[in-house]
């Protein structure tokens, strides 16, 4: 046990001084006693509760010694679970997401449904968000503030092609990389392995159509998550039939493309979600939550302390009405 204030633990000192008076006062009231035991001793006898009587005093004497430990501000360290974790959003921005499989299009639809699960996060999980499209941006380091990641999603819009393992190194590179980092910056991609244990308890929600045009091999990249301990959720974004949309004025006809996805999360330990509407990536959402940890952490017990003094201070109280009909 440590305390916040602990200089006010000298008052513990008076505590000795407060029995030393205590006791004193017993000795006067005894020979008080007994220079008039002929009066008063027989009725004397009959109201006292013999040795008892001491014990509201001990009462209040423990009362003080818990209320000068609670003006410290005791702290202990406990340890409790709760949901703790990083969770990097990563979301293909390539011409693909503009299509209209999805009402009002798959980015839209994955902006919306993305940004009601940060919303329904508590403050102890860091959210990250990376657009991808043939390369990869960290848009947002890892963080709690909501504000700020919710206003990274909505910024998010179409671009060009597409790159897998862009988008799941710089995932990986934003869940490790130093809070210093500039955000809104072209990141690198990790080509070696993170030291284990850097990365914590994370995982990544790669939303895409699963379309690769461009390096590196999505699946090393993967490969790089699953040996540092990163799960990839992949969420595929449209229909596995497909449609046609309109690009720099050429008809391109965009698919899911689940096999690629399924073998993504499946080499990293994560899964594979196929979201056909809205109302299907909501329930994705909800499967999708950090893991839950034990973690000693230091709590203040201030009112604990208050609490045991002020009961103990009730008892001696009430012992003292019950036996001698007065407070101290």
């Amino acid at each position: 046990m440590t305390f916040i204030w602990p200089a006010l633990l000298f008052f513990l000192l008076l505590i000795p001084l407060s029995v030393v008076f205590y006791i004193s006062l017993q000795q006067r009231r005894q020979r008080i006693a007994a220079r008039h035991l002929g009066f008063t001793g027989g009725q004397f006898q009959n109201r006292h509760p013999g040795q008892l009587r001491h014990l509201p005093p001990i009462f209040f004497l423990v009362s003080l010694i818990f209320l000068t430990l609670a003006l410290a501000r005791p702290e202990m360290t406990i340890s409790l679970p709760r949901l703790e974790g990083t969770v990097i959003l990563a979301f293909d921005v390539s011409g693909s997401m503009a299509a209209e499989d999805l009402q009002p299009n798959r980015m839209a639809a994955a902006k919306v449904t993305a940004s009601e699960f940060v919303k329904r996060q508590p403050s102890t999980v860091q959210i990250g968000v990376v657009a991808f499209s043939e390369g990869g941006l960290s848009v947002q380091a890892p963080t709690n503030d909501q504000t700020a990641i919710l206003a990274s999603i909505d910024r998010l819009e179409p671009q060009r092609g597409t790159s897998l393992g862009y988008g799941i190194l710089t995932a990986l590179d934003t869940i490790v990389a130093d809070n210093e980092q500039t955000s809104n910056s072209e990141i690198e991609p990790t080509q070696t392995p993170v030291p284990h244990g850097k990365s914590g308890p994370a995982l990544i929600v790669l939303l895409t159509d699963g379309e690769n045009n461009a390096p590196p091999d999505p699946f090393e990249a993967a490969y790089t998550a699953s040996t540092n301990g990163v799960k990839i959720y992949t969420v595929g974004i449209g229909s596995p039939a497909g449609t046609t949309l309109k690009i720099d004025g050429f008809s391109v006809h965009t698919q899911l493309n689940e096999v690629a996805l399924e073998q993504i999360s499946g080499l990293t330990g994560g899964e594979y979600y196929n979201a056909q509407s809205e109302d299907d990536l909501r329930q994705i959402y909800d499967n999708l939550s950090p893991e839950l940890v034990i973690k000693p952490e230091k709590i203040e017990v201030t009112a604990l302390f208050a609490g045991i003094s002020i009961l103990t201070l009730l008892i001696g109280g009430g012992l003292m009405l019950l036996w001698f009909g007065r407070m101290p």
